[in-house]
C-alpha cells in the first residue's frame, strides 16, 4: 500500500521583511530558509506588495520565495492572502476581507485566529479574528509559531528558555484552536497551516542584525506547512507559484513540528469506490473509504473523525476503514525525551453522506 504520488516541499508561511516589521532582507530571508532546509517561502509583510514590485519574487537559489501580504486592521481579524495583485481594504470585516480576496482571485486564511494575548505580558496583545467560522473564511493558521506559544509563556525564565531553546517549548496546538477547527470541518471544508510569524525581531544597523531574539533561520526549522504538488517545480515561477497555491488552497498539505524530527515522507489519504481522495479532498461516503496513513519514523499515530479518535497506533502506520461520515484526519506524536509532542496534523479527507 502506498501514497498518491505526489511532489512535497517544505513551506515557511507568515513571514515579515524589512517591507514592514522584520529586519531581514528578501535574500536574507530566502538563506535563512535555505540553511534551515525549507524549499519555499511565503512572505506576508503587512499591507503591502513591495517584494513583488521591486521583483523579488521568484527563485533565490533552492528557495522559491512567493509573495503574499498580511491585510491588517488594527488589533483584528488579520488575514494572510495570496494571489491577488492589488491589497484588499483593512476596514473590512474579517469575513469581508477573506470574501474580497476570493473575488480578486486570491485565497488565505486567517491568521492566529484564536489569539487572547498574554495574562503575564501586557505588551502581547490579542490579535483575533473574530468570525473565523463564518462561511466566506475558507482557511486558517491553526498553529502559529509564534503567537501561540508567546502567549502561553507565563514568566521571564519562561520566555528566556523559549529565546534560547524553542525546541524545547512547542509542544502541542492550542486544543482549542483544533477543537474549533475539527467543528468546521465537521460541516465543510476548512484548510489549516502551520505558521511562523517570523519577524526576527532585534535591531539592524549597517546592513545586518548583530541583535537579535530569533534568527530566521531557527524559527524557520519549528513549524512548517508541508505542500503536495501535483508535478515538480521547474524553476518556471508561474508555473511553481501555481503549483504550490493550488496544493495550499485545496488543503493538499499538512503541518509538521519540524524542530522536533523532519515530517518530509508522511502521507495520508483514502482509497474507495471514487479512486483515491488525498488530504483536502471531499466525496460521498458511499459503500466506505479505507484510511491509511504512512509516517517516515516510529510516532504515535491517531485516527480522528470530526476530532474523535478511532484508532491509533504505535507504529509507522495506520489503516482503518471508514463506514459513517464525516471529516478524517490524522495526528502523530512523538516522545520528545520524555516529554509528548505533536508532530503531525493532516489535513481531513471528507466523506460525506449521501
Amino acid at each position: 500500500m502506498s501514497a498518491p504520488e505526489l511532489h512535497e516541499l517544505v513551506c515557511v508561511v507568515h513571514v515579515h521583511s524589512i517591507y514592514s516589521d522584520g529586519t531581514g532582507t528578501v535574500p536574507e530571508i530566502a538563506d535563512a530558509a535555505a540553511r534551515a532546509g525549507a524549499d519555499v517561502v511565503l512572505l506576508t509583510d503587512h499591507d503591502t506588495l513591495s517584494a513583488r514590485d521591486n521583483g523579488e519574487e521568484g527563485w533565490h537559489g533552492p528557495v522559491l520565495l512567493l509573495v503574499g501580504t498580511e491585510i491588517s486592521p488594527p488589533n483584528r481579524d488579520h488575514f494572510l492572502a495570496f494571489g491577488i495583485n492589488r491589497l484588499v481594504s483593512r476596514r473590512l470585516s474579517g469575513p469581508e476581507i477573506a470574501a474580497a480576496v476570493r473575488e480578486a482571485g486570491g485565497f488565505g486564511f486567517a491568521a492566529h485566529p484564536f489569539s487572547h494575548g498574554s495574562e503575564r505580558f501586557s505588551r502581547v496583545e490579542p490579535m483575533p479574528f473574530a468570525e473565523v467560522t463564518d462561511d466566506r473564511v475558507d482557511g486558517l493558521e491553526l498553529w502559529s509559531f509564534l503567537n501561540d506559544t508567546a502567549e502561553r509563556l507565563a514568566s521571564l525564565p519562561a520566555v528566556a528558555r523559549f529565546i534560547a531553546a524553542p525546541r524545547r517549548v512547542v509542544d502541542h496546538p492550542p486544543a482549542g484552536n483544533v477543537a474549533a477547527w475539527d467543528a468546521v470541518c465537521a460541516r465543510r471544508r476548512m484548510v489549516a497551516i502551520a505558521g511562523t510569524d517570523a519577524h526576527q525581531v532585534g535591531l539592524r544597523m549597517r546592513g545586518r542584525v548583530p541583535l537579535r531574539l530569533m534568527s530566521y533561520r531557527r524559527s524557520f526549522s519549528m513549524l512548517r506547512t508541508h505542500a503536495l504538488c501535483e508535478e515538480p517545480l521547474s524553476r518556471d515561477l508561474d508555473h511553481d507559484r501555481t503549483q504550490v497555491y493550488s496544493a495550499l488552497r485545496e488543503g493538499r498539505c499538512y503541518m509538521a513540528f519540524d524542530g522536533a524530527a523532519p515530517a518530509h515522507g508522511f502521507s495520508f489519504w483514502a482509497e474507495g469506490e471514487a479512486g483515491t481522495l488525498r488530504m483536502g479532498e471531499e466525496a460521498e461516503l458511499g459503500e466506505g473509504y479505507e484510511l491509511h496513513a504512512r509516517s517516515p519514523r516510529h510516532a504515535t499515530l491517531r485516527l480522528l473523525r470530526n476530532g474523535d479518535e478511532l484508532a491509533r497506533n504505535a507504529g509507522r502506520a495506520i489503516d482503518f476503514e471508514a463506514s459513517e461520515p464525516g471529516a478524517y484526519r490524522v495526528d502523530a506524536r512523538l516522545d520528545l525525551k520524555g516529554r509528548e509532542v505533536t508532530w503531525v496534523l493532516t489535513n481531513p479527507v471528507y466523506l460525506r453522506a449521501r
